[in-house]
């Protein structure tokens, strides 16, 4: 509009020079009080230029005449749908919201992200984890991450907020700890600090206390710092900010999974000249030196370190002293394999578990036998499967007339 401004300003006819011509004709003189104007009647080109610049000038004035009686008609975007969008991204930024955002930068402190407000917000690295981590990454927090965030604070300088994703995350360890609490599962812990009362354990990223009538073993809060517990919750309570955990009723659990005969995965706690000590699940199992191989063992350090993993087998479980007897003797395809080939052993484990497995059953079996053929008076019978009990399954009501039976042989 500018332009066109400055092509109606000072509009005149082109000056035309008085010369003759024989085809143009003579000039035409015209006399005015302020100046004479000179008007070639015959020139075409002069005036439709001059005709298209007055339409120019009139569509000017018609549309700078429109513009300040409506300056809005004939325009889609109202004022209204102005406010509207405003709202629509217009958020709280009271303490305790919550927010979408996009990380769009990260530097050692934090990261910046993108709320789609009028100013940017910083995740602190403190508040990037439930965990402790010293730069954000460490949380999988890089350029283009999303997630929902939660207002925990203002920088009145430059009027940007402060996120946290920690604060979330805290509520959801809260909550997934009732969860299993209520399942009654158990679960695992490290510990990671002591006290006279006991030690403190990490479970779910919250801290919570095991009292050490709640340890089943007998070892020091230092020889269990930095070791992961099998534990149980016996109280959850965000209000009070206290977690109450127990190791004894955890181990309880897992000892009624304990059969004679099973196989389990254990790791190498100790050698002494006796023996080795078996993790096995927060439970320590002795793995007697003459239980290692068929063959003599004269040094356990040449088969075994602490720190291996092994598969064991349950010879005998004692629940009142928390013993527990293992074996590798019995996992051996063929005697002095636990010496020569121990990836043998354990890859056939299963295996010859269950052949031993069978062979005791077996031996149950006639044991029960030789029981009933001896002592028929004790009333106890063998059902199919091989199982002494008492006699009286499927007997009439009235009893049985052992007046006709014969009497035991005897041997």
């Amino acid at each position: 509009m500018a332009c066109l401004t400055n092509q109606f300003v000072g509009l005149k006819c082109p000056r035309i020079l008085r010369t003759r011509n024989k085809n143009l004709g003579n000039p035409i003189i015209i006399h005015t009080k302020q100046k004479t104007v000179c008007k070639a009647t015959s020139v075409g080109t002069t005036n439709a230029q001059t005709r298209e610049r007055l339409k120019l000038k009139e569509m000017f004035e018609e549309a700078y005449e429109r513009c300040r009686i409506a300056p809005m008609e004939g325009v889609g975007f109202t004022v209204e749908d102005f406010h509207s969008a405003l709202e629509k991204y217009d958020f709280d930024s009271d303490m305790g919201t919550k927010v979408k955002g996009t990380v769009f930068k990260v530097d050692a402190n934090g990261a910046l992200v993108d709320i789609t407000a009028k100013s940017s917000a910083y995740l602190p690295v403190e508040e990037a984890s439930i965990h402790n981590i010293k730069h954000v990454e460490e949380a999988g927090i890089f350029p283009g991450f999303r997630e929902e965030f939660v207002i925990i604070g203002k920088n009145e300088a430059d009027d940007s907020v402060v996120l946290s994703l920690r604060s979330i995350q805290y509520d959801l360890a809260w909550e997934r700890c009732r969860q299993l609490q209520d399942e009654d599962v158990v679960i695992k812990g490290k510990v990671v600090g002591a006290n006279k009362g006991g030690v403190v354990a990490l479970v779910e990223g919250l801290h919570g206390f095991v009292p050490f009538s709640q340890i089943f073993s007998k070892s020091t809060a230092e020889e269990l710092l930095e070791k992961e517990l099998p534990l149980k919750f016996v109280e959850v309570d965000q209000e009070q900010t206290r977690v109450i955990l127990s190791n004894r009723k955890a181990m309880a659990d897992s000892q009624t999974q304990l059969g004679i005969g099973s196989v389990v995965l254990g790791t190498v706690q100790s050698l002494k000249p006796y023996g080795a000590f078996i993790d096995i699940g927060g439970i320590n199992g002795l793995l007697h030196v003459s239980q290692i191989s068929h063959d003599r063992v004269s040094d356990i350090a040449t088969i075994f370190q602490p720190g291996d993993t092994l598969k064991v087998m349950i010879l005998s479980h004692d629940r009142e002293r928390g013993r527990v007897s293992l074996s590798t003797k019995k996992l051996e395809p063929t005697p002095g394999d636990m010496i020569r080939n121990p990836k043998l052993v354990f890859e056939k484990a299963e295996e010859m578990a269950q052949t031993f497995r069978q062979r005791i059953a077996q031996a149950e079996a006639m044991a029960r036998a030789d029981l009933l053929k001896f002592h028929p008076e004790s009333g106890l019978t063998l059902n199919s499967d091989g199982i002494l009990g008492p006699l009286t399954s499927g007997l009439p009501a009235e009893g049985l007339d052992l007046s006709e039976t014969l009497p035991a042989e005897e041997s």
